[in-house]
């Protein structure tokens, strides 16, 4: 058989991440109809990684391109994954596809997501916006994210401030949009940089709400702009398996 997609998410108690996965993975599978597609996750849900390798075994897939639907290359994409990936069945040749983040895909949805919640264009200029995910303690993922915050910030806004909702990393959400009105910053807007609804992005919105943001845009979802990312991962990932073996 042909090559098999599938994708990590890190799964969640909260049944709202679990769907906005599998929305995303019917999407993808719309985009690409031939290429087939299935979802598994870390925790919480079902099936497991191993449990979704070893169906994907079972169905006689030989090539296996896993994509983390995860948005840095934290601990869970630089080591609990490949660790995962590495007792996977001996019938698979499985490659781990790059991290979702970052790419300007991404900042699309980010804007897609604002424009959404009443953020007209014309505002850009005048706006601070407080881009709040879920949390890490990786000071590489940390920093990462912080350059994502500054190149959004040359596209036009009046200020982008990365804040966090968990994992030992600060500021909060309600701290950076209280700093920002501090500032002189008369329209505050929140970018959730996370991919789908839980018990951080709840986090996140109750900040936003607690200081008084003027905005709040949704989770980044089954979005268009995503699915196209997933699928860029999945052929560069294809295409480098290609080149190292053929």
């Amino acid at each position: 058989m042909g090559d098999f997609l599938l994708l990590v998410a890190h799964g969640s108690r909260d049944p709202r991440h679990a769907r906005t996965v599998r929305a995303l993975t019917r999407r993808i599978r719309s985009a690409r109809p031939g290429l087939p597609v299935t979802a598994a996750f870390l925790d919480f849900d079902r099936p497991s990684v191993p449990g979704g390798l070893e169906r994907l075994a079972r169905l006689g897939a030989r090539r296996v391109v896993v994509q983390p639907l995860l948005l840095t290359r934290a601990f869970h994409a630089s080591v609990d994954l490949p660790g995962v990936l590495r007792r996977a069945p001996a019938s698979l040749t499985v490659r781990q596809a790059r991290v979702l983040g970052p790419d300007p895909l991404l900042t699309a949805v980010l804007e897609r997501r604002l424009h959404e919640a009443g953020l007209g264009p014309q505002a850009r200029t005048a706006t601070a916006v407080v881009l709040a995910a879920a949390g890490t303690a990786d000071p590489d993922a940390a920093a990462s994210f912080a350059g994502i915050a500054r190149r959004w910030q040359r596209t036009g806004w009046r200020d982008v401030r990365p804040a966090f909702a968990s994992g030992g990393a600060f500021p909060r959400t309600e701290d950076a949009v209280r700093a920002l009105r501090a500032e002189g910053a008369e329209r505050i807007a929140v970018a959730p940089y996370v991919l789908a609804p839980g018990r951080l992005p709840d986090r996140i919105a109750a900040g936003a709400a607690e200081a008084g943001a003027d905005h709040l845009g949704a989770v980044l979802g089954a979005a268009p702009e995503l699915a196209r990312l997933v699928l860029l991962r999945y052929d560069a990932a294809r295409a480098g398996a290609l080149a190292l073996t053929g």
